[in-house]
């Protein structure tokens, strides 16, 4: 059967590439399979102006190459601001910056509070942050670049920079994001930054920090808290598929059950096509409406079990599944066939494989609890697929050895403070989060009925109870870091 691919890569083989023994990866910070083509999607109009740094291409070396520069982009809205009051950054993620600062209205529901300056800085090699211009995924030569160390130094430079060209060198700086610019950025540069709330943070994800099985058995008790049936249906859709592969029409077949705009040239894409919709209802089932991933209803694994459980028991637990995860790609109605093997990556995640074919390697199997087949990671395949791809080999054990592996715990209680880590249990991120307390200044934020970074959301009139409370917890323990800065100031 074929391996469960490590998730924090979340995303990402081109489906028309996909070879049927592997399986799809997906992110942590966003989500959405990495896919042959960036779509021109309009953009939300966001209340924050444009600016480019002139960033410094390697930070570690002193090469002649180290001192090129790049174009950084940064997001800024000064609204609320004024000098001296704190500034809240957003370290980018694996996307095009203005899709997290449309998906992290948390910052700006909270920004007249703090009279806070607020700056979304994104990531580089993503977005229009290219090194290399257009030439910048050509080669290993020019994405070897690209890798969590250079990118905390980008954050660390360009927040540095900032401060000082406002002449506002005293103002705290609090960073927002997920396990890069929370927890990390904390750690590596607690000079620059007085506290960090990471939300959905999955830094034990890594090496063997927690069962490999997490995430999926997750994925699975979602659905199966929610209808057993529905459960149990999505779990033996795989094997009818997998029957109907073995067809003479097979692709035909499944060209027709699936609604495609185009012949299918793979089972496999019929396969992923399906997993991806289960694993991303999954991870962004909000409590209300929400358009991160895809259009969605509020509460949408619900929604989709609802689907399957409304559907004669006569049919085919396959087209059952195709009915639940056409929700996932059309919820909207807008759609009269699916695109499959030609879907658009709308949020510029395509150099997430990169760096889950190098340091982001996160081993995730498939349980017999799982709703998904059981099966095993291979690490030789793995690294196989990388060399073929990008004629480099996976660093299985860096991200553990460059911030903490099996000891991570006790290197954030002596060496950390300052950090909120919120996680919601129905994420399937958060078994790899912090969940418990680790000091009285490093605080674990844990909610039952949470997704991914609900927190990070705006506030709606829809939000549950549990929800208000968990942000102003939030704002709360940000409060006591201002309080304690300016007190000692």
């Amino acid at each position: 059967m074929a391996p469960c691919l490590s998730f924090f890569f979340l995303f990402l083989f081109a489906f028309s590439a996909i070879p049927a023994n592997s399986l799809p990866t997906f992110f942590p910070g966003a989500a959405y399979q990495s896919l042959i083509k960036q779509a021109k999607i309009s953009k939300p109009k966001l209340p924050f102006k444009t600016h480019y740094f002139p960033q410094t291409l390697d930070h570690f070396t002193f090469q002649p190459k180290s001192s090129k520069l790049f174009y950084q982009k940064y997001l800024i809205n000064s609204d609320y601001w004024r000098k001296g009051a704190p500034i809240f950054v957003y370290t980018g993620n694996e996307g095009n910056i203005e899709w997290f600062a449309a998906n992290t209205g948390f910052m700006l529901d909270i920004a007249p509070k703090f009279k806070a300056l607020l700056v979304f800085i994104e990531h580089r090699f993503y977005g229009k942050s290219m090194p290399f211009g257009k030439d910048s995924y050509q080669s290993a030569k020019t994405l070897g670049y690209l890798n969590s160390q250079q990118a905390l130094a980008d954050f660390a430079v360009l927040i540095t920079s900032l401060t000082q060209n406002l002449s506002s060198e005293a103002s705290p700086v609090v960073v927002f994001g997920g396990s890069y610019g929370g927890t990390w950025f904390r750690l590596k540069y607690p000079h620059i930054a007085i506290g960090a709330l990471a939300s959905s943070a999955p830094i034990l994800q890594f090496d063997k920090l927690i069962p490999w099985s997490s995430f999926y058995d997750a994925v699975s008790q979602d659905f199966k808290d929610v209808s057993l049936n529905c459960y149990q249906v999505i779990k033996g859709s795989w094997a009818e598929l997998e029957a109907m592969s073995t067809q003479k029409q097979a692709l035909a077949e499944l060209s027709k059950t699936f609604r495609t705009c185009k012949s299918l040239h793979s089972t496999a894409s019929a396969r992923d096509w399906l997993w991806t919709a289960f694993v991303y209802t999954a991870m962004v089932n909000y409590p209300t409406k929400a358009d991160f991933m895809k259009p969605l209803p509020a509460y949408p694994v619900q929604k989709m079990c609802k689907i399957i459980d409304k559907i004669p028991s006569g049919a085919t637990k396959l087209s059952r599944a195709f009915a639940a995860a056409s929700l996932y790609y059309n919820y909207s109605r807008s759609e009269n066939c699916f695109k499959i093997e030609h879907e658009v990556d709308g949020h510029g995640l395509h150099g997430w494989d990169w760096q889950t074919c190098t340091e982001m390697v996160m081993p995730m199997t498939c349980s017999k609890e799982s709703m998904f087949p059981p099966s095993g990671f291979d690490y030789e395949e793995f690294a196989e697929q990388c060399q073929m791809k990008y004629g480099v080999s996976p660093r299985p054990h860096w991200i553990t050895t460059e911030f903490g592996g099996e000891r991570i715990q006790k290197v954030l209680k002596r060496f950390g403070s300052n950090i909120i880590f919120s996680n919601g249990m129905q994420d399937p991120w958060s078994r790899g989060g912090v969940l418990k307390n680790i000091s009285s200044s490093i605080i674990a934020l844990v909610t039952e009925k949470g997704a991914h970074h609900v927190d990070f959301r705006s506030a709606t009139k829809k939000d549950p109870k549990w929800l208000i409370q968990l942000r102003k917890q939030e704002v709360e323990i940000i409060q006591k870091w201002l309080n304690e800065y300016y007190a000692d100031l």
